[in-house]
């Protein structure tokens, strides 16, 4: 029953009561060991059509946005006329190394257990939905997820929008929605969909800015993620 707390056993047995229903993840930086590629893509697609080359911290800044949100504030001096070449240099790098990025070690089993207690699982990521639906093809992630929103869809983070959507699919109510993720632009976003937020320090901001942010715990792994859902989540 949504709303209403329910008493879920942990792996090992011990009964906690669970305070949320449904799990939001994002993905690049929380749950996909992508963030180096994605700021070296960006470098590389901002070389390419002869802008500014950002540097490492100002392109991982954007990671999270939507696409054309993200390569605009990355690359300032690239006029807007330039922004699909901009996309489409991205896409090119990225896609030349799709296939040396994975889940960081422990995701799966931290989703399988959360699923295993009654957690639904959701998806909130600025990627595309062909770009998200690429990467979920995967055997072992089939099922895992019961929804997922991209930006290209619904609206870049930090917009609210995403969340939302999940809680009007769902039927649930935003305190009883965690969102999980690894930058502020995550955090803002379940701040301004008066949602709960856990950060995550291993992705692509630094955890000093979250602070401000007030999320509930920030995770240095995830194993510490998973620990922290066993027993709050």
């Amino acid at each position: 029953m949504h709303g209403a707390q329910v008493i879920a056993a942990s792996d090992n047995g011990t009964m906690h009561t669970r305070q949320f229903d449904l799990i939001a993840f994002d993905w690049d930086g929380t749950l996909y060991d992508s963030t180096q590629i994605i700021v070296r893509c960006i470098q590389a697609a901002v070389r390419d059509v002869g802008g500014t080359v950002p540097t490492e911290k100002a392109a991982g800044y954007v990671i999270g946005l939507g696409l054309m949100q993200a390569l605009a504030h990355a690359a300032p001096d690239v006029p807007p006329a330039r922004y699909p070449e901009l996309a489409a240099r991205y896409r090119h790098h990225y896609a030349a190394h799709c296939n040396d990025l994975n889940l960081f070690d422990g995701v799966l089993p931290l989703l399988t257990g959360l699923k295993a207690r009654g957690h639904l699982l959701a998806v909130a990521t600025g990627k595309s939905r062909h770009g998200l639906d690429e990467v979920l093809r995967s055997v072992h992630l089939r099922g895992v997820f019961d929804a997922s929103r991209t930006a290209d869809e619904t609206a870049s983070k930090p917009d609210p929008r995403m969340l939302r959507e999940l809680m009007t699919q769902f039927d649930i109510p935003a305190r009883r929605v965690l969102m999980v993720g690894d930058t502020t632009h995550d955090l803002q976003m379940a701040i301004n969909a008066a949602c709960p937020s856990v950060g995550v320090s291993y992705g692509a901001h630094q955890p000093e800015a979250f602070q401000a942010l007030a999320p509930r715990y920030v995770a240095d792994s995830v194993q510490g993620l998973s620990d922290w859902l066993v027993t709050h989540g």
